[in-house]
Formats: C-alpha cells, sequence, structure tokens
C-alpha cells in the first residue's frame, strides 16, 4: 500500500452521470498518480427510501446549520448505498485494469468529535440524539492506495466514530478534505455538476482562500457553501490547492478548467 497523492471527492449520483471518457482519463491517471475517491451518497438515500425526501429528513440546529436527522436506521441506509456505490465504482475501474481498495472511516480512519444536541422542531428548540459530528482527527495508517501490478485507487466511505464509539454521519466534502489533510494530499478536487464556482454569474478560474472565505460567508449557498468551507479546512491544514468543477480529472488537476483555490491565489500547479 502506498500513500496518497489527490483525493477526489464525487456525489453519490455522480458515479452514474460520469462519462465514460471521464472514467477513461481517472484510469489513465491512476497510473501515474495515488488517488483516493471519497463519495457521498444523498442523492442515492432519497431514491432507496422517499421518507429521506421529506423536509423533516433533514434538521436545522441552533446555529442554522443543517444535517441529515441521522439514526442507527439511517446508518443502516447509508451502508447499503455505500455498498452499491462502492461496487459500482469497482467494477468501472476493474474494466480499465485499475484495482480498488475500500476504507470505511468508522474503521478506525475518522473520529468525529461530539455532535450538536440542539435542534429547531417548528418554532422550538429541543434536544435530539443525532448521529452526526465533526470530524477533528484522522488516522493516515489506513489511507493507501493497494500496491499491486496493476494501478490502484483507494474508495473512502465518509462515516466516522464518536467519543462514545458510535457510528456517525459526517458531510462528504468536509470528510474528503479532511482525508487530503491526514493522508498528506497535495491537491483536494470537488467533482460536482457545474463547471466553476460562479460569483455574481461570473465563472472564477482562480481565488484565493480568504476571498473564497468571504464569499462562502456572503454570498454561496446550499452544496457550495459546503464546498468552499471544505476547501478552507483543507488549505488550512497544508493541502497545496483545492479544484471545484466538473470536467475530467486530469483537466482540472492541470487548471485548464475549474475554480483552483490556493493560500495566496496564485498559480501553485505540482
Amino acid at each position: 500500500m502506498t500513500a496518497i497523492d489527490t483525493v477526489v471527492k464525487l456525489g453519490g449520483s455522480s458515479v452514474d452521470q460520469l462519462t465514460d471518457q471521464w472514467w477513461d482519463d481517472l484510469a489513465r491517471h491512476a497510473r501515474t498518480s495515488r488517488i483516493a475517491l471519497v463519495h457521498g451518497w444523498s442523492k442515492p438515500l432519497k431514491q432507496l427510501n422517499p421518507r429521506y425526501t421529506q423536509p423533516d429528513a433533514i434538521l436545522r440546529d441552533r446555529y442554522g446549520n443543517q444535517s441529515r436527522w441521522t439514526t442507527p436506521e439511517v446508518i443502516a441506509d447509508i451502508h447499503t448505498v455505500s455498498d452499491d456505490i462502492t461496487g459500482r465504482i469497482t467494477t468501472l475501474l476493474d474494466k480499465r485494469d485499475v484495482d480498488v481498495a475500500r476504507v470505511l472511516g468508522s474503521d478506525g480512519a475518522l473520529l468525529a468529535g461530539p455532535g450538536e444536541r440542539w435542534y429547531w422542531r417548528g418554532k422550538e428548540l429541543v434536544e435530539l440524539d443525532n448521529l452526526v459530528g465533526p470530524i477533528v482527527r484522522v488516522d493516515p495508517a489506513p489511507l493507501s492506495v493497494p500496491a499491486g501490478d496493476r494501478p490502484g485507487v483507494l474508495v473512502v466511505t465518509p462515516l466516522a466514530r464518536d467519543p462514545r464509539g458510535r457510528e456517525v454521519n459526517v458531510d462528504g466534502d468536509r470528510a474528503a478534505a479532511a482525508v487530503a489533510r491526514g493522508a498528506g494530499a497535495s491537491a483536494l478536487v470537488l467533482v460536482t455538476d457545474v463547471p466553476f464556482l460562479l460569483i455574481d454569474d461570473k465563472p472564477v478560474p482562480r481565488i484565493s482562500r480568504q476571498d473564497a472565505v468571504r464569499f462562502r460567508d456572503k454570498g454561496a449557498t446550499g452544496g457550495m457553501r459546503k464546498k468552499l468551507r471544505a476547501a478552507d479546512e483543507a488549505l488550512e491544514h497544508g493541502v497545496r490547492r483545492v479544484i471545484i468543477g466538473s470536467a475530467p480529472l486530469s483537466d482540472l488537476l492541470a487548471e485548464r478548467t475549474g475554480t483552483v483555490i490556493t493560500e495566496s491565489g496564485e498559480g501553485e500547479q505540482a
């Protein structure tokens, strides 16, 4: 097993939406670089059971942050869809002569801190035992690609253990940032369905960490806000650059497209 150069975050639905050319490119890149894929599961979870599409499936804490209301039953369903996602990734890469190893973050790689307990239910704050938490520590030992005759890719399922030893749900983008910093990766790539970060409806090819944080706090919404938070956490802990975009990995890493976020905003391409 060998260490990681690049961490790539894929949404759960991205596995089927990405083209054959995208996977061909990833396989070529795996021959010269050590890659970890961190997958999400939000849309597959909604497809598994319609109750996950209901408004009460999402909680808002006293600070305004949103998270999925996660119970042991939800954790079990996350396992179900994650097993399926990992299986599809394995099939796609095996056809391209790339081996896949899988790590469950909750098997020791990712440790979460205590989660929030107070959430709004209507107009009232109530205490709920929600199985979520922020990642506070990463064990890099399991985070390595398989070493063999064929190239290898590591697939990471973003679950963690809390201080009580319980398996908890963690945000996928922030988990990818934690994996990148824990594994000593130089680049974090957040693959999304938009080609650039947009500010005032204009594509931004490059931005500094400070300016990205400013936009995150004053203009970004939804999934992009989470991605910018993940980017900030990755850069704060030594990852050299974060790239957001929808293109093949080689194009994103070569900075031919996408939005590149670095500490200074200047070019730092490896």
